[in-house]
């Protein structure tokens, strides 16, 4: 099993000794980042840092008037040797396929990555990896990585994204009510009284849910499943570079180490969805 991260920061230097892989948003064709790369410092660091694997985000809903410039940066990272690109819009499916390009692709569709049988339905169209939903339980995850061909990838620490809207909501906000702001704004949901983050970017804004994940108790489960990846993302993660590595070291023992998981958790009691299931009724 591997350890994907999603930065926060361009200083790769920082990340190249403690991980397998990166995951980087592409400039103007991915969301929910804090820091987005052009497909020329994508290849600057992939020659850089060859032992590393490098994917890149491309998980943006995809126009018209964009398709051209699209197909220009496909090819381009074609050329590069990136191990896959994670998309969201399916026109990257479709293209990938009439431009004939060598990379792998990761369907990356959130909230929709939840069974084995669709994950199946995608690899036989092409697609090598999954990341899987947030929102199914540890057993659902075991089930897809122990029958499905695909490749899977399950996101263990992080502030969990809980949607994303093309509207500019924070500018509409502060105009709304005469005033100045800036791109970012912390709300109290009330019936859940829980703290969300919002972040506007230039592709529209961000939803996270001001909560670690941690998912660091999962690890062993995901290990023996087999599970091919795990991705850590940095964004409000404190020490993020000492859990990089103690999290390389407790997989490269086997998930042995118990005193791994004694020692984070102090990034809180929060395991999302991993324990428990979502079930859905008709309100009478």
């Amino acid at each position: 099993m591997k350890v994907l991260v999603e930065v926060a920061s361009k200083n790769i230097e920082n990340y190249a000794d403690k991980c397998d892989a990166l995951l980087l948003g592409l400039c103007k064709f991915s969301v929910m980042n804090m820091v987005s790369f052009t497909v020329d410092e994508i290849r600057d660091i992939v020659l850089k840092y060859p032992q590393l694997e490098i994917f890149v985000k491309m998980d943006k809903n995809i126009f018209n008037d964009e398709i051209d410039e699209v197909k220009r940066c496909l090819k381009e990272l074609n050329d590069i040797p990136i191990r896959g690109i994670f998309f969201y819009d399916l026109a990257l499916l479709e293209l990938k396929q009439e431009l004939s390009l060598s990379f792998d692709l990761v369907w990356s569709q959130t909230h929709m990555v939840t069974n084995y049988r669709t994950c199946d339905y995608y690899y036989q169209k092409g697609v090598s990896y999954a990341l899987l939903s947030k929102e199914i339980t540890l057993d659902e995850i075991v089930e897809i990585s122990e029958k499905s061909s695909v490749q899977t990838i399950v996101e263990v620490v992080s502030l969990p994204s809980v949607g994303f809207s093309r509207r500019k909501l924070v500018h509409n906000y502060y105009e709304d009510l005469g005033e100045e702001g800036n791109s970012h704004l912390s709300v109290l949901e009330k019936i859940t009284n829980k703290k969300y983050l919002v972040r506007e970017e230039d592709a529209g804004t961000v939803f996270l849910l001001d909560e670690v994940l941690n998912g660091t108790s999962v690890i062993s489960s995901l290990y023996q499943a087999g599970v091919d990846y795990i991705l850590l993302k940095e964004e409000g993660i404190d020490s993020f570079l000492e859990l990089i590595c103690d999290t390389k070291n407790y997989i490269s023992l086997g998930c042995s180490d118990s005193s791994y998981v004694e020692k984070y958790k102090k990034l809180g009691d929060s395991t999302g969805f991993f324990f428990k299931k979502t079930i859905y009724r008709v309100k009478k």
